[in-house]
């Protein structure tokens, strides 16, 4: 009897420290938002960021709800989809290099962005305010952006079936992806026009400053399902981390599991590349922290990486804005500085 309460208590113990990271990283997250609104090329006191919160009358009150809140909210439900997506992908690729950047998916959604942009004629530019531009036709951008990251994940399935792959292939064939998705946009830009052109150059710096509101609130109507569709099956995840074998031991279709997951991933991506452009990195580090704090448990690994990839784009969009005040830099140049020394590391680890 004692040995199970010991048993008992020793889970709960492990539980309440889960618990407690995530309230932490959800607390961070909250502070950052609030340093947030108040960074940016408008030097606004705080008196006049709390009046624009609550009077929509007030004098800074444009600046902050048509530029700044739905920046943040952008770069929150980006961080998040990433975080889950790269999550996601190291499992069941089985791979800790894997994310919708470095498997060359996100590159394959640009691409699709840039068809659409180029040749199905989405490419007329609209200026909203200083510093941002969007597509006159998201809807056509996001369906031509998702087949395109659909491409690249038939080809890592492909990749995946084959035998003896290791890991160290498998972002090989990232690369090659990418570089492949890479000459496609460069191709579609030699004909295009000056306008298309910059559209498509645009896309790929990545910059979570062009949303507006119906582009975050499309982007949170796409990421609730998908995170709770990974939430449900988290305990199928931590049955697919422990091998192929077990996981059909204990009943789960890992094929299916496997497809829906790349699917669902690809998706996401290609809804955050159709509005912000290619973002990298965020999906690689997010995870890879968390499972050296949280572990393998992907009841917490997958919640615990959203948050924190939030926080990271959140927190490289604040940077970006305030680094070379007024000039604001797009966040995925930020974004690339913070990943590929991670990057490197985690290759450098696997070599070990």
């Amino acid at each position: 009897m004692s040995c199970e309460n010991t048993t008992i208590s020793r889970y709960m113990a492990y539980t309440r420290r889960k618990l407690l990271m995530i309230i932490f990283l959800v607390l961070a997250l909250v502070f950052l938002i609030i340093f947030s609104i108040k960074v940016g090329s408008a030097n606004l006191s705080t008196l006049d960021i709390m009046s624009a919160l609550f009077n929509r009358q007030a004098a800074a009150a444009s600046i902050i709800w048509n530029i700044r809140i739905p920046r943040i909210l952008a770069a929150i439900i980006a961080g998040i989809l990433m975080g889950i997506e790269g999550s996601i992908m190291q499992c069941v690729l089985r791979n800790p290099l894997a994310s919708p950047f470095t498997m060359g998916i996100s590159h394959g959604a640009a691409f699709g962005a840039a068809f659409a942009i180029i040749i199905l004629g989405a490419g007329t530019l609209h200026s909203t305010h200083a510093d941002a531009v969007i597509v006159n036709n998201p809807y056509l951008t996001v369906f031509a952006a998702f087949m395109g990251a659909l491409i690249g994940v038939a080809a890592i399935l492909l990749i995946v079936k084959m035998r003896s792959v290791t890991p160290e292939v498998m972002i090989l064939a990232g690369v090659a992806m990418t570089a492949l998705f890479g000459a496609g946009t460069m191709f579609l830009q030699y004909f295009a026009t000056d306008a298309q052109v910059a559209a498509t150059v645009f896309w790929t710096f990545g910059d979570v400053g062009r949303a507006v509101w119906n582009d975050v609130w499309i982007m949170l109507i796409f990421m609730i399902p998908a995170t709770a569709y990974f939430l449900y099956h988290s305990w199928d995840y931590n049955s697919l981390e422990s091998g192929e074998e077990t996981a059909k031991g204990l009943g789960v279709n890992t094929e299916k599991l496997r497809i829906h997951g790349m699917l669902i991933s690809s998706f996401t991506a290609a809804i955050t590349v159709a509005f912000l452009g290619v973002i990298g990195f965020v999906g690689l580090i997010a995870p890879h922290i968390m499972r050296r704090i949280v572990g393998h448990d992907h009841r917490f690994l997958i919640p615990t990486s959203a948050i924190l990839g939030a926080l990271i784009l959140l927190a490289s969009d604040t940077l970006a804005r305030s680094i070379l005040s007024p000039i604001v830099l797009p966040v995925g140049i930020i974004t690339a500085f913070l990943g590929a020394p991670m990057f490197l590391y985690i290759i450098m680890k696997m070599r070990r």
